[in-house]
């Protein structure tokens, strides 16, 4: 396959992107990025009723947003979803696998369904929903897919034992997904981010001790992160400069694990 390099372009503009639990938290702000960034966005949504205003948001920077019902805990949502991308928009480039949970619960007290519901999301709702994006992407010969993975793939986290255990799967199936897919001219990669100040994390920072811990822990740069800063490493990672990455992790931690 030849490739002819040229400047790298840290943009994305007039690409369709498709981001899961695109209504809040990292969500949200990779939606509004990417959009920036010049993409169209269709956000998938668990609940595609409830108005998170991140389509109006989108529409504000010129770009032009669809809302998905897409719950990839029920895996009958997500080919309608992707082909109704394609219909809106003729193709399907950017597909970010966003949506995840993380019950808190130390691992004798774990239970069936907690984890069956965990899995479904973090890891069935990943892989199929990758299946279904990456099927469009093979017919159109390219593509771009960015897992969010997380430390807590590399690094224990008490309490935490189903969680870690599903992002360190992404880490491995990210490998996987981008050595098969690569041949159609598609890149799979994932990013790992340490605590970020979302509506998902706020009750366990509103914890002094915890979040002092936390800050203590983020070894090079001791404070919370911002969904941005997520966000852009995932434009990145989506952007024409980052066209010989995949099968990588990138790590946004703070340094957490370089300790």
């Amino acid at each position: 396959m030849d490739f002819t390099p040229a400047l790298p372009r840290f943009d994305v503009r007039d690409q369709v992107a498709l981001v899961t639990g695109a209504a809040r938290g990292l969500g949200r702000a990779i939606a509004l990025a990417l959009a920036e960034a010049g993409a169209h966005v269709a956000l998938g949504l668990r609940d595609v009723h409830a108005d998170a205003g991140v389509a109006d948001e989108i529409a504000a920077r010129g770009r032009r947003a669809l809302k998905l019902q897409l719950d990839v805990a029920r895996t009958e949502q997500i080919t309608p979803a992707v082909e109704a991308t394609v219909r809106e928009f003729g193709r399907l480039d950017i597909l970010v696998n966003n949506a995840g949970i993380a019950p808190e619960s130390l691992a004798e007290h774990v239970t069936e369904d907690a984890f069956d519901a965990t899995l479904a999301v973090n890891l069935k709702g990943t892989f199929f929903t990758s299946q279904a994006a990456g099927r469009v992407m093979i017919g159109q010969g390219h593509g771009r897919i960015v897992n969010l993975g997380s430390q807590a793939g590399t690094i224990a986290l008490p309490g935490e034992s189903v969680y870690c255990m599903t992002k360190a799967a992404i880490a491995h199936l990210t490998k996987c997904l981008a050595v098969e897919w690569g041949p159609h001219g598609i890149t799979v990669n994932a990013v790992a981010p340490t605590f970020v100040r979302t509506p998902g994390t706020s009750a366990v920072l509103a914890d002094q001790a915890f979040h002092d811990d936390v800050v203590e822990r983020i070894a090079a740069l001791h404070r919370i992160g911002e969904p941005i800063e997520v966000a852009g490493a995932v434009v990145f990672l989506c952007s024409p400069a980052a066209s010989l990455i995949t099968g990588e992790t990138l790590m946004i931690d703070g340094g957490w694990t370089a300790r």
